[in-house]
């Protein structure tokens, strides 16, 4: 790939967003090289995990401006500068369902689109130091596709805030703010510490769960009460959920725990 390395060790995965020079800025080969990294973990049953992080020492600096360039030319039409777009929101998409728990280490700064793609995550940490800002008001366009993430990670009150007042803060701000759950220097002892419990859990169960937790809103709660039931089903009654009820009654771990 041009813009990632992606590497694969013991059941997990990692994803380093590799355009140094760039502050690791999307383009859209990056969109697309996203896209397809995606599709690809959505359906790998051996990634039990995965961590995504930028090289350089800096996660993202958001769209690349030179790409936005292009699309406000009169060589793209208005629907074309749409699509790009919205390109980036089914990318977003990919990354929020993929099955498996998924973390996100900034150091450097996330900003405007870097910010979004980061809440995304299950877990975020960052340095206590890293930059943090939605700049996208300052020159002339709205967060678009990456504000519902920004929402659902720290509310609506916070997220008006940051969002229309081109707010710059650090990481430990960050955490105080809900954007970040860990604030520290040590991001690999952090990223050992969640490998280390997600590779206790079941990989079925963790991937029905997160599909519970994203799938719960918008719907009523008589929805909400069978589509937890038909899940707990399944999962009690698969070969995942025989072993684990067979190793606690048996005083064993089970045969996925590490």
């Amino acid at each position: 790939m041009q813009t990632l390395d992606i590497i694969r060790d013991t059941g997990w995965a990692t994803i380093w967003l590799n355009r140094p020079d760039k502050r690791n800025a999307m383009n859209d080969a990056m969109i697309d090289e996203l896209m397809s990294a995606f599709e690809a973990l959505a359906t790998d049953s051996d990634v039990r995990g995965m961590t995504m992080r930028g090289r350089g020492g800096f996660f993202c600096a958001g769209g690349d401006l030179n790409a936005f360039q292009v699309y406000q030319s009169d060589e793209k039409t208005l629907a074309e500068t749409a699509a790009f777009n919205r390109r980036i929101g089914t990318m977003l998409d990919a990354f929020n369902h993929l099955p498996m728990p998924t973390v996100v280490l900034v150091e450097g700064a996330a900003i405007a689109g870097g910010l979004g793609l980061m809440c995304c995550a299950d877990v975020i940490a960052t340095t206590p130091d890293a930059k943090f800002s939605l700049t996208e008001t300052m020159i002339g366009i709205p967060p678009a596709q990456i504000a519902p993430f920004v929402v659902a990670r720290v509310g609506l009150s916070t997220a008006r805030r940051i969002m229309l007042t081109g707010a710059r803060f650090d990481g430990t701000e960050a955490g105080r703010l809900g954007l970040a759950d860990h604030v520290t220097h040590d991001l690999d002892g952090v990223e050992a510490q969640v490998r280390k419990g997600v590779l206790r859990c079941a990989p079925g169960a963790n991937a029905a769960t997160k599909a519970l937790i994203l799938g719960s809103t918008g719907l009523s709660r008589d929805a909400v009460l069978d589509r937890a039931a038909d899940s707990f089903a399944a999962c009690l009654r698969s070969e995942e959920g025989r072993e684990g009820v067979a190793s606690f009654l048996e005083k064993r771990k089970p045969n996925w725990s590490s």
